[in-house]
C-alpha cells in the first residue's frame, strides 16, 4: 500500500530552479532516504507534502488526502521535523516542548520524557541559549514524541555530533520495527545508508535515481588504494587504467570487476601497500551525479 504517492511534480520557480515532473511512491512501513545537494528541491517537495505549497502541475498525496486540499488532516498523521526549525527563543527548551504537546492534544508527555532522556537532552535552559545541537535535539523530541505512522524529517540530525546521529539511527530503526513509515532527507551517508530501505537520489529538481538500498549495495565497485615505491612505477601503472587517480606515489581506482587484470598488471612492479574496500554510498551518490555537485 502507498502511503505516500507523488505524480509529475512540477513547481517552476524560474532559473531552472523547482521541481520538474517529479514522480515516487513511498509504502506503508518503508524508510526512504532523500538525497541532493543543497538546492536540489528536497526542502520544496517536503513543503508540498507538508501542504505549505500548491504545486503548479501534478498531484501530491499522503493516504490518499490531497496535501494541498486536506493538509489539516495530513498534518494529523504526520510527525514533521522541519530543516529549520522556528523556536520560541525566550521559552524554556522544556516549556517548548510542553506547548507543542498541547497543540498537538498529548497528554501523556512519558514518552516525550524517554526521549529526553535517550537523547541527554537538558531542556531547562532557554532556547535561545542552546546550541544547534540541544536545539535538533528538541526537534527530534517534539517529532518523535506524536507516535505518528508517518515520520517526514528534513536533514533530521544537522548539527549533532557523531554520538548522537547514531542514536537517531537507533530512533529510526525503533520506528521501522513500529511499521511507521519515514521519508528523510539527509547529506549524512552512512545514516541512510544505515537506516533506508530506498534512496531517491534529485538533481537541479529532477529525479536521477529511485534503488534500492539492498540493489545500490549489491552493485558497489570496489575501491583499490595501491601505493606504490616509486612515483614512475605508479605514473606507469595509472597510465594502464586511465580512470584511475594519480595523488603522490598512490593510484585510486574504483571499479566492478577486473580484479584479475589489476592484480596481473600489479606483478610488474614494487608496491608499498594496497588496500580493497566497498565504494561508499557517497562515492556512488557521485557517480549518480556524474561527479557534479
Amino acid at each position: 500500500m502507498s502511503v505516500i504517492e507523488i505524480n509529475g511534480l512540477t513547481k517552476d520557480y524560474g532559473n531552472q530552479k523547482g521541481l520538474f515532473d517529479v514522480s515516487f511512491t513511498i509504502e506503508k512501513g518503508e524508510i526512504l532516504g532523500f538525497l541532493g545537494p543543497n538546492g536540489s528541491g528536497k526542502t520544496t517537495l517536503i513543503r508540498h507534502l507538508m501542504g505549505f505549497i500548491k504545486p503548479d502541475q501534478g498531484s501530491v498525496s499522503v493516504m490518499n488526502l490531497d496535501c494541498f486540499a486536506q493538509s489539516p488532516k495530513i498534518q494529523e498523521m504526520v510527525a514533521y521535523l522541519p530543516g529549520e526549525i522556528a523556536f520560541m527563543d525566550e521559552m524554556r527548551g522544556i516549556d517548548f516542548i510542553k506547548f507543542i504537546a498541547e497543540m498537538k492534544k498529548i497528554k501523556d508527555l512519558t514518552r516525550a520524557k524517554e526521549l529526553i532522556d535517550f537523547l541527554e537532552l537538558d531542556p531547562t535552559n532557554k532556547i535561545k541559549r542552546m546550541s544547534k545541537g540541544m536545539k535538533q535535539k528538541i526537534g527530534l523530541v517534539i517529532a518523535f514524541m506524536q507516535d505518528c505512522p508517518i515520520l517526514i524529517l528534513d536533514e533530521p540530525t544537522s548539527g549533532l555530533d557523531p554520538l548522537m546521529q547514531n542514536k537517531f539511527v537507533e530512533l529510526i530503526k525503533r520506528a521501522k520495527a513500529e511499521g511507521k513509515t519515514v521519508l528523510m532527507s539527509s547529506h549524512i551517508f552512512e545514516e541512510i545508508e544505515n537506516t533506508c530501505d530506498r534512496v531517491v537520489m534529485i538533481k537541479d529538481g529532477k529525479i536521477v535515481a529511485s534503488k534500492e538500498m539492498a540493489l545500490l549495495k549489491k552493485d558497489r565497485h570496489k575501491c583499490y588504494e595501491i601505493s606504490f615505491n616509486n612515483l614512475e612505477d605508479a605514473i606507469s601503472f595509472n597510465q594502464l587504467f586511465p580512470n584511475g587517480k594519480l595523488k603522490d606515489k598512490t593510484v585510486t581506482l574504483i571499479m566492478q570487476g577486473q580484479i584479475n587484470d589489476i592484480l596481473k598488471s600489479l606483478t610488474q612492479y614494487s608496491i608499498d601497500d594496497i588496500s580493497i574496500r566497498a565504494q561508499s554510498l557517497e562515492e556512488l551518490f557521485l557517480h549518480y551525479y556524474g561527479g557534479g555537485n
